[in-house]
């Protein structure tokens, strides 16, 4: 059985479009200046519906990390590493760190983002330790 495929929504879709062009990007207020993940219908501060997608380098720290040895579900590789990265230009992702072994995964660490496709129509985020 293989891992399933995230489905775009009509809030999500540009998100996996970019991503698929191989670019980051990541839900932005104008009215409070918040950077967040994941998309909702307004922002999750100042509950203003008129965010927007913003670029992101796709550059940031390893703020939380966990390795993963029992699957979530069918489909995925274990063990692998799940992290809280903060984003250097704002806003927060979790995502997959592969740095080769997941246990070297760790604190601090800088990452950037590295595009994997997944299906013709999904590519993921996956982020690996900056050189």
């Amino acid at each position: 059985m293989s891992r399933p495929v995230p489905v775009p929504t009509e809030l999500s879709e540009p998100f996996w479009n970019a991503a698929r062009r191989g670019d980051l990007v990541i839900p932005y207020c104008p009215s409070c200046d918040l950077r967040f993940f994941v998309p909702e219908p307004a922002c999750p501060r100042c509950m203003a519906p008129d965010w927007h997608y913003a670029a992101s380098a796709g550059r940031g720290t390893v703020y939380s990390v966990t390795v993963v040895h029992r699957a979530p579900g069918p489909g995925f590789d274990t063990p692998f590493a799940l992290a809280v990265i903060d984003l250097d230009d704002g806003g927060t992702l979790l995502s997959h760190v592969d740095a080769g072994d997941p246990e070297a995964v760790a604190i601090g660490m800088r990452v950037r983002v590295d595009f994997r496709l997944f299906t013709d129509e999904i590519t993921l985020p996956y982020f690996v330790p900056e050189r």
